[in-house]
């Protein structure tokens, strides 16, 4: 061991079920059945929609439809992503499949947003140019639509919270269930005052609460996939509670991300006071780690002991 310098590199990674494996199965497979027959629901309701917006000469009846076909293929995303999470870990994909769930939620709720952008361009151009509606065909299957939309959000509400990628799809099952009701109302305003321009003007607003509920997945998915800092990590909190154990002097090349919405990893350099031995810091790393555990939940971490004259950031 040389005089100056001591490296001890140390991985840790820790697994606290919270659940049983029995449990995450029912868990998986009822989230599963719920996302097929939304999915298979919506794109129902969908062909419904499109037949209904022709014959009415509905924009907004069109735009539901276009927004309820983006809810079956984001409910098919979100399937395919939650199966694909579960595959192990590989040579090639050495942390799994995990965060295949954050990029379904980053193109769900880009999606969105596209989509309503595209709807403010038509309805632009059909409140300059409006056409006649006929309200009836618009308030029927838009009643349809409402029924089959607001079954869906039930069927996904329970599970929604606890995954970005289940997260994004149940947005657009919301979004589109308000889009249903603003179309009911611009249909009956249709109907008794003949007020078509009311019809783009429903879609602009629905458009617009569509990307305000988006906005926050879309940019917390970004984030994690730029490998962010969490949210629920304090990295100058991290660094003191580290920093006050008595053996460390300094830490320097702090990394803490996300490997998915729910798994916090973390990797540094620890200078040490004295040159221990590699033994002597196993209780030193256990040490940090319970604290990071505890104080941070973190569970995955990657630790390198050194020993060194150097420049790094001391406590």
């Amino acid at each position: 061991m040389s005089a100056h310098q001591h490296h001890s590199h140390q991985h840790q990674h820790h697994n606290h079920h919270h659940v049983s494996e029995l449990e995450n199965d029912a868990i998986f497979k009822n989230t599963h059945t719920r996302l097929v027959a939304a999915a298979i629901l919506n794109l129902v309701i969908t062909l419904a929609q499109v037949i209904g917006g022709i014959m009415s000469n509905s924009l907004s009846l069109l735009s539901d439809a276009l927004h309820n076909f983006s809810d079956g293929m984001a409910l098919f995303l979100a399937w395919a992503a939650q199966s694909i999470s579960r595959k192990k870990s590989s040579s090639s994909k050495t942390y799994g499949y995990k965060r295949i769930e954050i990029i379904s939620a980053f193109i769900n709720s880009f999606i969105l947003i596209f989509i309503s952008l595209y709807i403010f361009t038509e309805a632009y151009h059909r409140y300059f140019n409006p056409e006649p509606i006929k309200a009836g065909i618009m308030l029927s299957v838009a009643v349809i639509g409402l029924l089959a939309n607001v079954f869906s959000v039930f069927l996904l509400h329970s599970v929604s919270e606890g995954s970005l990628n289940i997260k994004a799809a149940y947005l657009h099952l919301l979004g589109d269930t308000l889009s249903s009701v603003a179309v009911i109302l611009g249909a009956v305003a249709i109907h008794f005052w003949n007020v078509v321009w009311i019809d783009p003007l429903v879609s602009v607003i629905v458009g617009v609460y569509v990307i305000i509920l988006a906005w926050p997945v879309l940019r917390k998915s970004m984030h994690v996939l730029m490998q962010g800092s969490p949210d629920t990590v304090d990295i100058a909190e991290l660094e003191e509670h580290i920093c006050a154990i008595a053996e460390v002097k300094g830490i320097h090349h702090l990394h803490v991300w996300n490997l998915d919405e729910n798994t916090v990893l973390m990797e540094a350099h620890i200078t040490l006071h004295n040159d221990l031995n590699v033994s002597e810091t196993q209780a030193l790393h256990s040490e940090i780690n319970k604290m990071l555990d505890e104080h941070f939940d973190i569970k995955h971490t990657t630790l390198q002991f050194e020993f060194a004259d150097c420049h790094f950031k001391e406590c």
